[in-house]
Formats: structure tokens, C-alpha cells, sequence
């Protein structure tokens, strides 16, 4: 079993940029893929970035490519995800997410985290 605890978030201006990092407990951690996931008020939480157990493959939606990167480090058992160029429209919960297998997919990730609040002011 997988225990996440998301930390980072905070209220940043348009254009900033933030951190946010995913801390694991247990051993199995880098067996798992990672993601993030959003989700802003009315809306359905979507898919943000998720790597790979190793960190050798990662994907990004759209909406974030290039301005998002996310990154783990296994020793640390934590994963990261640096936020550049936000935008009002980033606005969100954010949820890190452990799974067997990276993917899109909300519900493919067995483990979730608290989430942890984003937003961007214009």
C-alpha cells in the first residue's frame, strides 16, 4: 500500500511559477507510475502529467505541455511536479496518484492523495 501527501500549493500571480511534490510512504514506491490529476470547482478532474516507475517515460496533457514538467526521485520516494508560465486557468485541486501502470486514466491509479490547492490570480 501506497501513502501519498501532496504539499506545495499556494496562491501565485499569472505568470509565476510553483512547485508542487508528492511524498510516498512505503517500500513499493518505484514500482509505481506516477500522475497528477486536477480538478477545478464544477468541473471533472482531469489528467495533468504521468512518469513512468523509472522516470524514463513521462506525458503531459496538452494544456500544460511545455509549460509543466514533472519529475520523481525514487531515493527520495517523491515526485514533482514544477509549474512555470501558470495561468487563471490552472487553477485546480491537484492530486497525485500511484499506479501500476502510467496512464490518463483516473482509474487506473489505486492510491490518491489529499490534494492540494493551486490558484492563479490574473
Amino acid at each position: 500500500q501506497v501513502q501519498l501527501v501532496e504539499s506545495g500549493g499556494g496562491l501565485v500571480q499569472a505568470g509565476g511559477s510553483l512547485r508542487l511534490s508528492c511524498a510516498a510512504s512505503g517500500r513499493t514506491f518505484s514500482s509505481y507510475a506516477m500522475g497528477w490529476f486536477r480538478q477545478a470547482p464544477g468541473k471533472e478532474r482531469e489528467f495533468v502529467a504521468a512518469i513512468s516507475w523509472s522516470g524514463g517515460t513521462t506525458f503531459h496533457a496538452d494544456s500544460v505541455k511545455g509549460r509543466f514538467t514533472l519529475s520523481r526521485d525514487n531515493a527520495k520516494n517523491t515526485v514533482s511536479l514544477q509549474m512555470n508560465s501558470l495561468k487563471p486557468e490552472d487553477t485546480a485541486i491537484y492530486y497525485c496518484a500511484a499506479s501500476r501502470t502510467a496512464s490518463v486514466r483516473s482509474d487506473d491509479y489505486a492510491y490518491w492523495g489529499q490534494g492540494t490547492q493551486v490558484t492563479v490570480s490574473s
